[in-house]
C-alpha cells in the first residue's frame, strides 16, 4: 500500500510542477472563478461546450500543490465527456475525498483522479481538491458568483 501512496503522492507533484492546460482557453463559452480563503487558492476555470460536449477545458490561477493538481488532472479527464458525464464524474471525484476513512471507491471510474483518494484523511486539504471541481460544476451551469469553499 506504501508504494501505491507513493506513486499517487509522484502524479499529484508532477501535475502541480507541470500543470496540464494552465493557460486562458480561447473560444470558451463558459467560466467560473473559484477560491479557498482558508488556503488561499484561486481558480478560473475555462470551457468550450459545443452540443453538450466539453470540446476544450482549462484553468488558470495560483494555490496549494493539492489544487492546482487537482485542477490540472480534472481539466485531462474531462475534454470529449458530455455535461452529464462531467458531473457524474464530479459526484464521483467529491464522494471519493468527502468518505469516511472505511468507504471505498471504484478506482477504474476515476482512472488517475484516484491519486486523491487519500486526501480525505486530512480535511482541511479536502477543500483544496474540490475547489476546480465546484468551479467546474459552476461553468456548466453558467453560474456567475465566485464559488467559496466556505
Amino acid at each position: 500500500m506504501s508504494d501505491l501512496r507513493d506513486l499517487y503522492q509522484e502524479v499529484i507533484l508532477d501535475h502541480n510542477r507541470r500543470p496540464r492546460n494552465f493557460q486562458k482557453l480561447e473560444g470558451a463559452n463558459r467560466t467560473a472563478e473559484g477560491y479557498n480563503p482558508l488556503c488561499g487558492d484561486q481558480i478560473t476555470v475555462y470551457l468550450r461546450l459545443e452540443d453538450d460536449v466539453v470540446t476544450g477545458v482549462s484553468f488558470q490561477g495560483s494555490g496549494c500543490a493539492i489544487s492546482k493538481a487537482s485542477a490540472s488532472m480534472m481539466t485531462a479527464a474531462l475534454k470529449g465527456k458530455t455535461a452529464a458525464e462531467a458531473a457524474t464524474l464530479f459526484k464521483a471525484f467529491h464522494a471519493m475525498v468527502t468518505a469516511d476513512l472505511g468507504a471505498t471507491f471504484d478506482p477504474l471510474e476515476l482512472g488517475k483522479l484516484a491519486a486523491f483518494a487519500g486526501v480525505h484523511e486530512f480535511p482541511i486539504r479536502v477543500k483544496c481538491a474540490t475547489l476546480p471541481w465546484h468551479t467546474l460544476r459552476a461553468a456548466l451551469e453558467g453560474g456567475q458568483e465566485t464559488v467559496s469553499t466556505e
